[in-house]
């Protein structure tokens, strides 16, 4: 490789490439910067990410075409040597009270007995249509405080969320359990960020799953309809437009470590060899 930083050659590259990045899968904040545009593009959308996640909004400037898509996903799941490489991670999100039109909710996620806390403030009816989602770690104690406020017109939502990368594209698999309202009952929905058009993005979906349509914005699979207790005919709450949220993250009290699986300690994932710094937090 004629490159002043790096002497490897191409296939090297890849190898430790990819190395790299399955040492970061199921971070809770991993992108890809893949190269579907030009290195300047590339670096457009890299600056767009890093501004995206610490809440600086760059407007259509540098992620123009980049949005979260989701997929319904029919059970049964192939069975996990199928798979790539792959974390999972236990969470709970619980709805808390709120006055206003905004909701909020709790998120509780982990592995190996390692957790992070998330508190969410999704704000409705911003100008131009958009949904803003504000949303700052807290600690186990604020965590436990804070659900003397949960809403009890939602049920608790516990999910097995299946974190990999597949062709160059970062994906979480979102796989409900029970106790849940029967219309969670083997759901499993597929989430993945993407600035590739309808037809490329379907290239790149994993071929071992059976995807059975995509559900992006459809208020039937937006997880706050999901956790109504109410039926949804007779639901004053049913919320009827579900459209992607801009994410602004605050961080305060605690390292921001996800989950802490130690790839120096361990060098296989599932059963592949995985080199690399720490899966879940910091190098």
């Amino acid at each position: 490789m004629d490159h002043s930083c790096r002497s490897e050659g191409v296939e090297l590259a890849r190898e430790l490439d990819s190395n790299a990045a399955a040492s970061w899968v199921g971070h809770p904040y991993f992108d890809v910067i893949d190269n579907s545009t030009d290195f300047e593009g590339k670096i457009r959308r890299m600056i767009g990410s890093i501004c995206h996640k610490i809440g600086i909004d760059t407007g259509d400037r540098l992620l123009k075409n980049s949005r979260k898509v989701k997929f319904l996903v029919r059970a049964p799941l192939p069975d996990d040597s199928v798979f790539p490489p792959f974390q999972d991670f236990e969470v709970i999100h619980n709805y808390l009270q709120s006055n206003s039109p905004n909701q909020v909710r709790l998120r509780k996620r982990g592995q190996k007995g390692h957790y992070s806390y998330i508190h969410t403030v999704r704000r409705q009816n911003q100008p131009g249509g958009q949904v803003i989602e504000v949303k700052t770690q807290i600690t186990h104690r604020d965590y436990i405080n804070l659900l003397t406020q949960k809403d009890n017109s939602h049920f608790t939502i516990y999910k097995k969320r299946r974190c990999f990368i597949y062709n160059n594209q970062y994906f979480q698999l979102d796989i409900y359990e029970q106790p849940s309202h029967p219309r969670c009952r083997d759901l499993i929905l597929l989430e993945t960020y993407s600035a590739l058009d309808e037809t490329n993005l379907k290239e790149t979906l994993p071929g071992f799953l059976n995807i059975e349509k995509e559900v992006t914005g459809n208020p039937d699979y937006s997880m706050y309809n999901l956790s109504l207790r109410e039926d949804w005919k007779t639901s004053k709450k049913f919320w009827a437009y579900a459209p992607a949220p801009k994410i602004r993250d605050r961080r305060y009290e605690g390292d921001g470590l996800s989950n802490g699986f130690d790839c120096k300690k361990s060098l296989k994932m599932n059963g592949h060899d995985v080199k690399g710094k720490e899966c879940n937090g910091k190098a």
